[in-house]
């Protein structure tokens, strides 16, 4: 095709749209690639705190796509407990690299990917659907030759209710995978972690701590998804790598700002909430509410918006990479179905 003509049509024309099994396709390759080029900076940041003994009974894990919790046991020389002095983040990579290699830097990185790949599939193909269906009802009676509009409130609903629906189909079965860890249970015993877990707190126990995920990721997905469609507007129509990439690092700068407080609250809550499953422990935990006037009591309004250097270092990129690939995996799959 002509590259002119490709750079002036509109990708989002139903004779030039993926299939939902491609899009589930691209947001796999996304995925996988997303978390190969982030892991790496949070098993540095994990190994750094370790070293300082900054870790609780257990710890976030993130690869990029979503947070984990994961349990400690000081008594076993497991990968984030490995002896190391690093003196800074860069140090902390050459270090790892030489004495334990290379591959030292995706360390735990094969079971959360059993969830995080499927949750953001569901993520991914959710937002598309629901944005291309939204962009097509509202433009219904709008004359066939003029190009469609998306006014700004189609992204960000389809952003917003896509992650209310990965985030509730996946917390249940993270809940589960963190009480399976803990209690060393193969996924062959995954009933008997479902019964611990409901006989403790009842079937809606399966979604204990969902509602901070979803404070701090539906503003997240809301803002990320209108910001990056507003850019997005602002290019060609079939977008280059580059503009994607750089579009995807500027919405998730913006998303990951604004929503730094319900970060700081859900880093909290996940804490507290693994160390329950990991411990068994009954008591009642903090609610949002509690845990927002304790940090501000304490730390006052810094309490709130602290951790927001570190978190934009890992947003940025991840949403840069993993849009980027997203938008062009459709790109390519579009152009093989034309040379067929």
């Amino acid at each position: 095709m002509n590259d002119n003509v490709e750079k002036t049509r509109d990708i989002d024309d139903p004779r030039f749209r993926t299939t939902p099994a491609q899009q589930v396709a691209a947001s796999c390759t996304g995925a996988v690639i997303t978390s190969f080029f982030v892991t790496p900076l949070d098993v540095v940041k994990i190994r750094m705190q370790a070293q300082k003994k900054a870790m609780s009974r257990c710890f976030l894990y993130c690869n990029g796509l979503m947070d984990h919790i994961c349990g400690c046991e000081p008594q076993k020389n497991l990968w984030f407990n490995r002896p190391g002095q690093f003196n800074g983040t860069m140090d902390a990579f050459v270090k790892i690299t030489k004495s334990e290699g290379l591959s030292s830097l995706w360390s735990g990185l094969s079971p959360t990917l059993v969830l995080a790949i499927p949750a953001t599939v569901i993520y991914f193909v959710t937002y598309e659907q629901l944005r291309l269906n939204l962009k097509d009802r509202h433009n219904l009676n709008r004359n066939q030759n003029l190009s469609k509009e998306q006014p700004m409130w189609i992204p960000l609903v389809a952003g917003g209710t896509a992650r209310i629906i990965s985030a509730s189909l996946v917390s249940p079965l993270e809940l589960i995978r963190t009480k399976m860890q803990s209690t060393r249970l193969s996924y062959f015993e995954i009933g008997e972690a479902l019964k611990v877990l409901i006989k403790q707190d009842g079937i809606w126990g399966l979604w204990k701590g969902v509602f901070a995920t979803l404070l701090r990721d539906v503003p997240f997905s809301a803002m990320y998804w209108t910001s990056y469609e507003a850019i997005k507007s602002f290019g060609p129509g079939v977008p280059s790598f580059g503009y994607s990439f750089m579009a995807g690092a500027i919405s998730g700068s913006i998303a990951a700002t604004l929503t730094v407080p319900f970060d700081v609250v859900k880093t909290h809550q996940q804490i507290e909430l693994g160390e329950r499953v990991i411990n068994g422990d009954s008591l009642k935990p903090k609610s949002t509410w509690q845990i927002i006037t304790h940090l501000y009591r304490e730390y006052g309004y810094r309490g709130l918006v602290t951790g927001l250097a570190p978190r934009l270092i890992k947003v940025a990129p991840a949403c840069a990479i993993m849009i980027a690939t997203f938008e062009h995996s459709k790109i390519a799959f579009n152009r093989l179905e034309e040379d067929d």
